[in-house]
């Protein structure tokens, strides 16, 4: 459920010139934990928690502040998304900083996430002062890899510039094919899916496997997935 401010915080001006944070995480436990944190901070706040992407969102419009964080757990899942939210975020309320977070999260994951939108990615391994300090440099509009994912910077940059090329090379229909059969559909499935016909269907993926250079489903779905643009594991 969303958490509004309260009175006092609506009225203090001192209270309103704190650091805004609104967490998005699908763990009850998670978003307690964090929001002791963060509200233990004198220079900062939480303003809303949420448990899913639409309540997320639904927050967020509720939100009067010009200095704000969302945080975005990547264990969001289903259509609504961590990347539909981080993406529906960076829409909607282009001030906003937006910090992903995970555990050990994959440096594919890491790399979706930034690439529709998160400013940073903070583990939630690292030790309590350093996610602190990290929704502080997002919010200063600093670059943030926090935590053992620093190891990975070179997968994530690779990751992000494969990603830029497939949305180059593919349409946004095939795209769309590809992510629908990476969930292990078969192409009368996806046709059924798409509302398309099946043979709509294999000349989409003929082509994806053209403008790809490989030979069949399967190598498609891991170059996709290397990018960061379909997700073929559950998030961290």
């Amino acid at each position: 459920m969303s958490r509004r401010p309260s009175p006092e915080a609506a009225a203090s001006p001192a209270i309103r010139r704190k650091l805004g944070v609104v967490l998005v995480d699908p763990l009850p436990v998670v978003r307690a934990g964090i929001s002791l944190l963060v509200d233990g901070r004198p220079d900062m706040e939480i303003l809303a928690e949420a448990g899913d992407g639409k309540e997320g969102v639904d927050a967020l419009s509720r939100v009067r502040r010009t200095r704000v964080v969302v945080l975005v757990g990547l264990g969001l899942e289903g259509e609504r998304d961590a990347s539909w939210l981080i993406r529906t975020v960076r829409e909607r309320f282009p001030s906003h900083a937006l910090l992903a977070m995970g555990a050990n999260a994959d440096p594919t994951m890491i790399s979706r996430a930034l690439f529709v939108g998160a400013d940073g990615y903070v583990d939630k391994n690292v030790d309590p002062v350093d996610f602190l300090g990290a929704i502080l440099k997002v919010a200063d509009r600093e670059m943030v890899l926090q935590g053992p994912v620093a190891a990975a910077v070179g997968r994530i940059a690779d990751s992000i510039e494969l990603r830029r090329d497939l949305d180059v090379r593919l349409t946004g229909r095939e795209r769309e094919v590809l992510a629908v059969a990476a969930e292990g559909l078969t192409a009368r499935q996806i046709a059924t899916r798409l509302g398309v016909r099946e043979r709509t269907v294999t000349t989409h993926l003929g082509r994806i496997y053209g403008k790809l250079g490989v030979g069949n489903r399967l190598s498609a779905i891991r170059m996709a997935a290397r990018s960061g643009m379909v997700s073929v594991g559950s998030p961290e």
